[in-house]
């Protein structure tokens, strides 16, 4: 049986003081959890959250990094500099650096690499826009990238991924896909995955769901038969609602 990750994406948000103060507190309400629980903050907070969070049952990852070991890539931070303080799992391919920074999924394929290389577990994002879904696209647009971010991968790198079905149209919304809907894309995408890597290794892949997730809906959405948690957004920058979540089944 998978087990559930619930990871919370700060974005561009907290300070390394209101990191502190949010992991320290936090890690008091959540001790008894057995789901894995991921904070991906701001490079600024890494070293400080890695600090807050050692003892603690929290998990720290990034939200982006570049797929060159090192060199003139002025502003870029690389899967091994990641590694090398303690980060664990890194965001790679969000609609927002798609959408801003010309993410592509070629060029998220070739982070997906560089992350696994460097013994980090990529979080890959994929998702629809709204457009895309009137046009009834979803499950094309969905195993298109789903496709081309895990080109070249062995089966063994597969089970060390999480995958996090994000429909565009629902991120920081307030919309939110009904839980049979996420759930029948996140069907498609393990589908998808055992078309090209066989049914074993789909049934081990941890795909989450993001998308206005909140502690209202998150145990409707994380009691279905193939939604393994949440990538949490705004509702991830208050600890007491991200507890919430985090606490779904309670």
């Amino acid at each position: 049986m998978r087990k559930k990750v619930i990871a919370g994406n700060w974005k561009m948000n907290m300070l390394p003081n209101e990191t502190i103060n949010f992991i320290e507190g936090l890690s008091q309400e959540i001790k008894d959890v057995k789901n894995e629980i991921i904070l991906c903050v701001p490079y600024t907070d890494l070293f400080y959250a890695l600090l807050t969070a050692q003892n603690t049952n929290i998990k720290i990852g990034a939200q982006n990094m570049h797929w060159k070991e090192k060199g003139a890539y002025t502003g870029e931070i690389s899967g091994q500099m990641l590694k090398s303080i303690g980060v664990e799992y890194v965001i790679i391919g969000h609609s927002e650096r798609r959408q801003y920074f010309a993410e592509t999924d070629e060029t998220v394929n070739l982070k997906v690499k560089s992350a696994l290389e460097n013994n980090l577990k990529p979080i890959i994002c994929v998702g629809e826009t709204l457009e895309q879904r009137e046009h009834g696209e979803t499950e094309k647009i969905i195993e298109s990238q789903i496709k081309l971010a895990l080109k070249d991968l062995t089966n063994e790198q597969i089970r060390a991924i999480i995958i996090a079905y994000e429909p565009v149209w629902a991120i920081g919304t307030g919309k939110t896909a009904t839980s049979e809907d996420a759930n029948n894309s996140i069907k498609a995408i393990r589908n998808k995955i055992a078309e090209i890597y066989g049914s074993d290794v789909a049934d081990q892949v941890i795909i989450q769901y993001g998308g206005s997730v909140k502690s209202s809906n998150a145990k409707e959405l994380f009691s279905t038969s193939d939604i393994d948690g949440g990538l949490v957004g705004g509702a991830s920058l208050k600890a007491e609602t991200f507890e919430k979540i985090v606490n779904y089944n309670k």
